[in-house]
Formats: C-alpha cells, structure tokens, sequence
C-alpha cells in the first residue's frame, strides 16, 4: 500500500490534552517493512496499526517494538515549535524498510509520525542510520505553526 510522512492527527488532538509530554514520555521509533499492505499517514493511530497488518520490518538484530528514541529537543523558530531528536541507529541489523513510525509508550502506544523515507532503505549485517532533518519551521519531524 502507501506510507505517506504526516503527523498523526490523533496526536495533535491528545496533545492538546495534554496526553503527551515529548520530552520526558517514552517515545519509540519502528521500522515498517518494504512494500507494506496497510497505508499509513495522517490517520494512522497508534503503533498496533503497523503491527495489526504484519508491516513491522523483521530482521537479524532488529526488535519488534524499534527502539527508544533519545534526545528530545522543544525548541521554537520563530513562531513554530519544534521537536528534535537524535539520530537513531540501528546497529548491526540486516532490515529492509520504507519507512517508520514513531509513538509513545507512555500513552498507550499512541501514533505521533510516521515517515516515509522514499523508497526501500536496507542494512545488511551493518548500522542503519535514521537522520531527522533540521530542527526548524519549515522541516523539523514535529513542529507546530
């Protein structure tokens, strides 16, 4: 089917209930496998959304689940805030994917993004290396106008 990169549009409603706190909750990032069967995007809810229709890549060394994202950066640019992170590596895997989705376990698995990276990325038996773009209104992964 389809990944589309979006904001959840579940996330910005309970983030305005105050469901989310991006800094301190557990966020995760997973790997949806190439060419999945479900769509994912904007009305992708939480992360059992992926898991429901077998899309989670699978692989030597990947962990269903993904892996805890570090780094959380609130940061504003102008009049946009912005949510930064590390860049997460996946290290020594052999994994296909074409595309992820990040989601916080500390509400339920609930869906924030998913990304799509464009086409099918790989490692074999190396690091795969998930770079967030600059941190600013115009690009940043989470960023609010």
């Amino acid at each position: 089917m389809a990944i589309t990169t979006a904001m959840c549009t579940s996330f910005k409603s309970e983030l305005l209930g105050g469901l989310h706190d991006l800094d301190t909750d557990s966020l995760k990032l997973a790997l949806i496998k190439a060419s999945p069967t479900g769509t994912y995007g904007a009305a992708t809810t939480n992360y059992s959304d992926v898991t429901g229709n077998s899309d989670e890549a699978s692989g030597t060394n990947y962990t269903a689940g993904g892996q805890a994202l570090d780094g959380a950066t609130i940061a504003t640019d102008g009049t946009t805030a912005t949510v930064d992170f590390t860049d997460e590596v996946f290290a020594n895997v052999t994994v296909s994917a074409d595309g992820c989705i990040i989601y916080n376990t500390a509400n339920s698995n609930s869906a924030i993004a998913v990304i799509d990276f464009g086409g099918t990325v790989s490692a074999t038996a190396g690091d795969l290396t998930i770079e967030f773009p600059t941190a600013n209104a115009s690009n940043a992964i989470v960023r609010i106008a």
